[in-house]
């Protein structure tokens, strides 16, 4: 049931990251503890995953999107979780709850690889799910050649 392009789904990461940084000043629940930090932590966090990950709007093709996916979805429960975790939820509980829930949607419905990527010389890439590029994909092929 995975739907969601992956060039929508790095829209939402930059989008949702930027909002989550911002949200306990949008609804006014910045107080300094773990109902501010929570999603301010997380949002930075996919922002400076998202650039690093293989698929259309990451700026560093290094992580494969299942992780990225896999990042998202434990970011999204840890949101959701966090006003009874960090023991908040009687002063402010709904922004977490939902857009923690939204991330494990996004993560469970986007599709696992981008169409193409475009490699640092503009042309494409094979697709994300292959072993291009990665660092470690091209230590093996350097000792490849040595041996």
């Amino acid at each position: 049931m995975r739907f969601i392009p992956t060039r929508i789904h790095g829209i939402l990461d930059y989008t949702v990251g930027a909002f989550l940084v911002a949200m306990p000043w949008i609804f006014g629940f910045a107080r300094g503890g773990a109902e501010t930090w929570v999603p301010v932590v997380l949002g930075a966090g996919a922002i400076l995953y998202s650039l690093v990950t293989s698929y259309e709007l990451g700026l560093v093709h290094w992580l494969p999107m299942p992780i990225h996916l896999n990042l998202d979805l434990l970011s999204g429960v840890v949101l959701a979780a966090s006003p009874w975790t960090f023991a908040f939820s009687e002063y402010i509980w709904a922004p977490h709850l939902i857009l923690g829930l939204f991330e494990v949607a996004a993560a469970l419905m986007t599709k696992t690889t981008p169409s193409s990527v475009s490699g640092p010389s503009g042309q494409n890439e094979e697709p994300a799910s292959g072993h291009a590029g990665r660092p470690l994909d091209i230590l093996k092929e350097e000792k490849r050649y040595e041996a």
